[in-house]
């Protein structure tokens, strides 16, 4: 019999085989792009972020030129993404703290990152993750939340405390790519209504009986 550990190792290897390819996610170029980006995806889908940042990324390069940006004209730019008026406050105010405080620069600290406009755990352990190679923590977004309990991996629904859990069963290497899988395998088949018929870890998911009767 698997223990807990060995059960979730498990299951990022099928998901490994299963996907091998990833994503897609938000595009960037630099550690910039990618903070821009990742606070732009919240509750709205990368593909429409990236389609969104390919004109802002060409005329805001650096912190300063978000920092000095017209907040009725960034709010324009970005109407298409959903909460547009909020983030586009957030984006003024990344650019401001990032060239009064940082010298311009991401910083590549958690608790630096923390103290960033629209910057919560789930974005800041991503930038470091991906921009840095520094894995802090797992992220959880909506599909590892979804995931999570369904796969027996947490009893948890809030997000830090199921980052936590897994955070047992994972080792900090894997910790983007648990994020990234989880994600891809949320997309493709454990969806709202899950497609447990065809789900590679089915025989290792305590829900799939539950959502295929």
């Amino acid at each position: 019999m698997m223990t807990e550990k060995q059960h979730a190792q498990e299951i990022l290897r099928r998901f490994k085989k299963t996907y091998p390819v990833r994503g897609p996610f938000v595009a960037w170029k630099n550690p910039l792009e990618l903070l821009i980006g990742t606070v732009l995806s919240a509750q709205t889908t990368d593909k429409k972020v990236n389609q969104v940042t390919r004109g802002l990324f060409q005329k805001y390069k650096t912190a300063e030129d978000y920092a000095e940006a017209d907040i009725a004209t960034l709010e324009e730019e970005i109407y298409s993404i959903g909460f547009y008026r909020v983030k586009a406050k957030f984006l003024k105010g990344i650019g401001e703290k990032l060239a009064a405080e940082f010298h311009g620069r991401v910083p590549e600290r958690l608790d630096d990152l923390l103290t960033l406009p629209g910057v919560a755990k789930k974005t800041a352990h991503l930038i470091l993750a991906k921009a840095f190679g520094k894995m802090t923590g797992i992220a959880v977004d909506t599909h590892v939340l979804r995931l999570s309990p369904r796969l027996g991996l947490s009893q948890n629904t809030n997000p830090e405390k199921i980052g936590v859990d897994l955070e047992k069963w994972y080792d900090p290497p894997q910790f983007l790519e648990v994020n990234e899988y989880f994600i891809t395998h949320g997309r493709k088949i454990c969806v709202k209504n899950p497609k447990c018929s065809i789900c590679p870890v089915k025989d290792l998911c305590p829900s799939a009986k539950k959502f295929m009767v």
